[in-house]
């Protein structure tokens, strides 16, 4: 049993956090969400309004509290964004505006949370920069790694959470995973009536790769890097140089002696329809390809020569959809190769396909990308999706797109409770500290 504590909700979305410290038993104080149908959700799901942009937000108005939650936008540092970090305009330095909070109300704790790639972007230095300024407040700060599937919920969501004390983190630990085997099948409904079917697009692109899958050999060993099929035949040049090198030295012309996407002869083109024959992903501005482009176009080169004469007969039929659509991750290996039988997801890098243990990321971004159960040909519906979050009592909002977002933008309410848990574990154990909140709680 935890001593009463009070907290505050920044970027609180859904109210994943909230739902999880008022388990431990929280009460929430104060909390901030700038989309008004998500202020309104809150109120609905919680009796509290958020206040809104927190940019606006005069730090008076900020109760006392003993802890700080705080999701802080991931965009501007996600790998999967343009990484502009504290550069981006609109929600790179909102960071700070969670420190100013810090500065002025002192709670005992916080909790953060982001994405992975916050710990390496730009070479670390943002991430050392966001503890300074935490230190620089008094607060130990530490900061881990953690997937809601190593604690047995069946989604792979790597996200960073760090956590600060003013009063130390030396009886501090964080949850040690459980690994447990999991299954989405336990927070899936039997064909629910709710649920979204695969278009005709969708299912009849995952077929062609159902029948690339039937038509490899069993003794080929099908790889776990991506398949670029517009690979399959090219021959532009990748590694000495780029195509984009090429133009810039000759011109469309000496781009005429190369094979573009799937194979096809550039000399057979027009000189002003050359260039888009390519693969988008060679047609990038650079003299010079990063190593991971190199080493994926050799190793689809190198698959494709192996493997031709199986694949040249399946090849024109992927031609009819878009690229993105034209690549694919088997991240099944060993299995069996039916497609129908995993649960696969629509993603920017292609159609990926995951064993039913574990379901992929939930996705911000679209509801395009909400992963599908193969068993059943139809996508995961959003109270499924909010299982996958620990969050399957709250109401949601009633657009299907606007609740596959907040879902993708929401933490996990079962990941934080732990780390929750362990950070006020010794709440009990009263040491004064300076700060209002502080005054506060010694005299509760």
């Amino acid at each position: 049993m935890h001593r009463k504590f009070k907290f505050v909700d920044l970027f609180a979305g859904l109210g994943g956090f909230h739902v999880a410290l008022e388990r431990l038993g929280g009460t929430c104080v104060f909390a901030a969400e700038w989309q008004p149908h998500l202020q309104d959700l809150y109120l609905q799901n919680f009796g509290l309004a958020p206040h809104g942009d927190i940019r606006r937000v005069k730090l008076a108005a900020v109760p006392d509290h003993d802890m700080l939650c705080a999701g802080f936008p991931c965009q501007p540092f996600s790998k999967a964004g343009e990484q502009r970090g504290f550069e981006c305009t609109r929600q790179g330095d909102l960071f700070f505006n969670v420190a100013d909070i810090l500065e002025e109300k002192r709670p005992r704790y916080f909790i953060l949370e982001n994405v992975p790639n916050l710990l390496q972007h730009d070479g670390g230095r943002t991430f050392e920069r966001i503890k300074g300024v935490l230190e620089e407040l008094e607060y130990k700060v530490d900061a881990k790694r953690l997937s809601p599937h190593q604690f047995g919920i069946p989604q792979i969501r790597e996200r960073v959470y760090i956590v600060g004390s003013l009063v130390g983190l030396d009886g501090f630990k964080w949850p040690m995973p459980t690994n447990l085997d999991t299954s989405i099948t336990s927070v899936l409904e039997d064909h629910p009536s709710d649920a979204k079917p695969l278009s005709r697009q969708v299912e009849s692109c995952l077929e062609v790769w159902d029948d690339f899958l039937r038509r490899s050999p069993p003794s080929v060993d099908l790889p776990s890097y991506p398949l670029w099929s517009m690979e399959f035949g090219a021959d532009y040049p990748y590694d000495d140089e780029t195509p984009f090198a090429v133009l810039s030295a000759k011109g469309t012309r000496g781009l005429a002696k190369f094979k573009g996407a799937h194979g096809v002869s550039l000399r057979q083109l027009r000189p002003d329809v050359r260039w888009e024959a390519l693969p988008s992903h060679a047609r990038t501005e650079q003299l010079e390809f990063p190593k991971w482009k190199r080493d994926f176009i050799r190793q689809n080169r190198e698959f494709y020569a192996q493997n031709r004469k199986w694949i040249d007969p399946w090849r024109s039929k992927i031609l009819r959809f878009p690229s993105s659509l034209q690549k694919f991750e088997w991240n099944v290996k060993g299995g069996e190769r039916d497609i129908w039988r995993y649960v696969i997801q629509f993603r920017a890098s292609g159609v990926r396909v995951k064993r039913p243990t574990t379901a992929p990321s939930l996705i911000a971004m679209t509801d395009t990308q909400v992963p599908i159960i193969g068993w059943e040909r139809r996508y995961m519906t959003p109270r499924e999706c909010a299982r996958l979050q620990s969050l399957e009592d709250l109401a949601l909002p009633e657009s299907r797109p606007r609740a596959f977002a907040a879902l993708g933008n929401a933490v996990n309410a079962k990941v934080v409770g732990s780390i929750a848990s362990y950070l006020i574990a010794g709440f009990n154990e009263f040491i004064p500290a300076t700060g209002p909140a502080h005054r506060m709680l010694a005299g509760a």
